[in-house]
């Protein structure tokens, strides 16, 4: 059976050339950075060096850049992180205590912000259009003189929407308050300049790239405030304990580069690849709705809902005819609720029960988007006949 995988928006092959860069640091160059020895200096050198290639690749400087174990670390320390600095400095004592994101943030950002909530927190969570954007001007409107932390996703990675961000970041100029952007469904996709955006923090998963899991990083822009998240030890600036992944920095820095390199190339493929599949969708199946931004969207991601049927079910179809995809976000996928994504976007319950996402990769070919427009018009029509909710006459 031939295989095809279409669900890169949860993870990525690792890059050949990535893994060849890797090996070294999996063998002989074991060292722990921490160690005076010449083994330990040298391991230092190389984590050194993955650093200043991220710095420059994202437009940063190499001391704004913390090596964390991924989005979800990343995310979760930048809400607890800043949580904390506040409370601990300036003239405010502590009296700021309101964040804002939004409904279709990942679940990294939103379960930390419930925690804080429980812990007296106010935050407010602002709602989307029906392609998943975040108004810009609503964001302005809900700031108090206690908002000390905004967080807006750069790319969301259920439906591929991209966000204003700079845009918010230019409302937020000079008002004393801390931007984050998840970028981990952007990174690699699009171009990141952090010496253009004016974010304070940014959080990347080398995974999402074709790069290791367990890797991420955590861009801490000079002057932020956030405290240390991970405790134990001087490592990385003495911004978080813990002795050092050099193979994963080693391939997060590699596929970055790699990502960067083909970036365009890359980006035109998939675009093309993405529209010969939703024209085909089109015209072979009907009842469906496309939830995605005609065009600010990441490439590659076609997020559809097919009426009458669970995703769930053409999930398991798919897979039995070799075929790979998602109903949603890889961390919520044996979740049986609707994605709160697309209920944020104003999708009825039973549309957003139906919704599958194909997410596309540097692997995939119009050969493989041709068998999956053969394969899924019969496994929906099968459904449908199954459906107590199909109409009669459409039978």
């Amino acid at each position: 059976m031939k295989r095809v995988y279409l669900d890169h928006s949860a993870t990525t092959q690792v890059h050949p050339e990535v893994r060849e860069a890797m090996l070294p640091f999996l063998g002989e160059g074991f060292g722990n950075p921490s160690s005076l020895h010449w083994f330990g200096q040298e391991a230092r050198q190389v984590v050194e060096d993955a650093r200043e290639k991220v710095a420059g690749l994202l437009g940063a400087r190499p001391e704004e850049i913390v090596f964390t174990s991924g989005g979800t670390e990343s995310d979760n320390w930048v809400l607890f992180g800043s949580a904390e600095a506040e409370a601990q400095s300036g003239p405010s004592g502590g009296k700021r205590n309101h964040l804002i994101t939004s409904q279709i943030e990942h679940h990294a950002i939103l379960h930390p912000a419930e925690i804080l909530e429980k812990r007296g927190y106010q935050v407010t969570y602002l709602g989307v259009d029906r392609f998943g954007m975040v108004d810009p001007g609503a964001l302005e409107k809900a700031l108090t003189p206690r908002t000390f932390l905004v967080s807006i996703m750069m790319a969301n990675n259920e439906v591929g929407t991209l966000q204003p961000i700079a845009e918010i970041a230019g409302r937020l100029r000079g008002k004393n308050i801390v931007f984050h952007t998840d970028a981990v469904q952007a990174v690699g996709k699009i171009p990141v300049d952090l010496k253009k955006l004016p974010v304070d923090l940014l959080s990347l998963s080398a995974h999402k790239f074709y790069g290791p899991k367990g890797m991420g990083v955590l861009f801490i822009r000079k002057g932020t405030k956030v405290s240390q998240f991970v405790h134990g030890g001087s490592q990385e600036m003495n911004h978080r304990a813990g002795t050092e992944n050099v193979a994963g920095m080693v391939g997060l820095a590699r596929a970055l580069e790699i990502a960067t390199r083909d970036l365009e190339a890359n980006s035109l493929r998939l675009r093309r690849l993405q529209k010969r599949l939703e024209e085909g969708l089109k015209q072979k199946i009907g009842d469906i709705t496309f939830n995605v931004h005609p065009e600010e969207r990441i490439p590659g991601l076609v997020n559809v809902s097919f009426a009458y049927v669970e995703g769930e079910a053409i999930l398991l179809n798919l897979d039995l005819q070799g075929i790979a995809a998602s109903s949603g976000s890889a961390c919520t996928s044996r979740s049986l609720d609707p994605s709160h994504v697309l209920k944020a976007m104003g999708v009825p319950t039973e549309l957003a029960r139906g919704s599958i996402r194909f997410s596309l990769g540097r692997e995939n070919t119009e050969e493989e988007i041709d068998l999956v427009l053969e394969i899924l018009p019969g496994i929906i029509q099968k459904l449908r006949d199954m459906s107590p909710i199909y109409p009669a006459k459409k039978r």
